[in-house]
């Protein structure tokens, strides 16, 4: 694949999510489909209330675009079933992510979705991916990072593959709580696994869509740096959590998710080491979770928490590349 094909990947779903904005934000203020800001989070977000929220619909529409486009430009075979599920993991999970945000800015159920509701949603997909996956002879072991040692799953790897659509898309839920926070750090970390995907299979779909992702999110962050004007809410952050699992299983660089997606993991890890820490001493470990929050009630701006977690994030996707590829 020419280099300057996945260069164009990048700037045509960048154009695309920036001239799409500045039409569908009004839009979405029209309907009043406003952000509602959680009465025990951080004071200083209150101003943020009515913000527009579920742009994350103009990333998936982006995405989708572009990854159709480009494949249909850049390879002879068309779309391949890996491109097929990816796209139908994006669209799922953000639909999923779509209905819990119509619940609460539509119906003002400040809670949206059940967590039920939306457990039993995310497994549904992560099933049809794996049966998917499964009639096409997909292997089911998982190599050792920087090794040659594998290890067979067999029908184990179903499961595997429903802890990491699930637990990777509420860790990129949970991370989307700062203007600029999740666009920023999930564009480096998707633009680590498209150098990956193009390490391995440069002509692939995977190749494309990982970088349409990186496009869109930062024709997003045009509009999401703060002071944010519109937010992706649970449409944008569960379809994302959703798609870069589906990528790193594509590219059998499943356990590599946990580095690379190194920021996801440290922002869920301190909400279950709070949970645990108050349900069994009565003590908070953090100020708040998850941990950004913890920065901003130590005094830090919303702007330096951002920066620096995008520079852990690019720490995190650089050892990841180093290991896999020795660059």
């Amino acid at each position: 694949m020419n280099f300057s094909i996945l260069l164009l990947t990048i700037a045509i779903a960048f154009l695309i999510t920036v001239l799409l904005s500045p039409i569908f934000i009004p839009f979405l203020r029209r309907l009043k489909f406003g952000q509602s800001i959680r009465e025990e989070g951080p004071q200083s977000h209150m101003k943020k209330t009515g913000t527009p929220t579920m742009g994350g619909i103009m990333i998936i529409f982006s995405v989708i675009i572009t990854s159709l486009v480009m494949v249909w430009k850049a390879s002879a075979s068309g779309i391949d079933y890996q491109l097929g599920l990816l796209l139908f993991v994006l669209f799922g999970y953000g639909l999923l992510g779509f209905l819990d945000d119509f619940i609460k800015v539509a119906l003002k159920r400040n809670l949206g979705l059940t967590s039920k509701q939306k457990m039993i949603g995310q497994i549904i997909i992560a099933l049809i991916f794996y049966f998917i996956l499964e009639s096409k002879g997909f292997e089911t072991s998982i190599q050792i990072p920087g090794t040659d040692l594998q290890w067979e799953l067999g029908w184990a790897y179903a499961l595997l593959i429903i802890f990491m659509l699930v637990g990777s898309s509420n860790a990129v839920n949970l991370t989307d709580g700062l203007d600029g926070l999740l666009a920023g750090t999930a564009a480096i970390a998707f633009g680590a696994f498209g150098i990956l995907a193009w390490y391995q299979m440069p002509g692939s779909g995977v190749t494309i869509f990982s970088l349409a992702v990186v496009g869109a999110l930062l024709g997003f962050l045009v509009f999401n740096a703060h002071p944010a004007k519109v937010f992706m809410g649970d449409t944008g952050s569960l379809a994302l959590g959703g798609a870069i699992a589906a990528i790193a299983i594509m590219t059998k660089l499943e356990i590599l998710l946990v580095i690379i997606g190194g920021v996801f993991v440290i922002e869920t890890l301190s909400v279950i080491i709070q949970v645990i820490s108050f349900k069994t001493t009565g003590k908070r470990v953090f100020k708040m979770s998850p941990l950004h929050h913890h920065y901003e009630l130590l005094g830090w701006s919303e702007w330096r928490v951002v920066t620096t977690f995008w520079l852990i994030g690019l720490i995190f996707a650089g050892l990841g590349i180093y290991i896999e590829v020795g660059i």
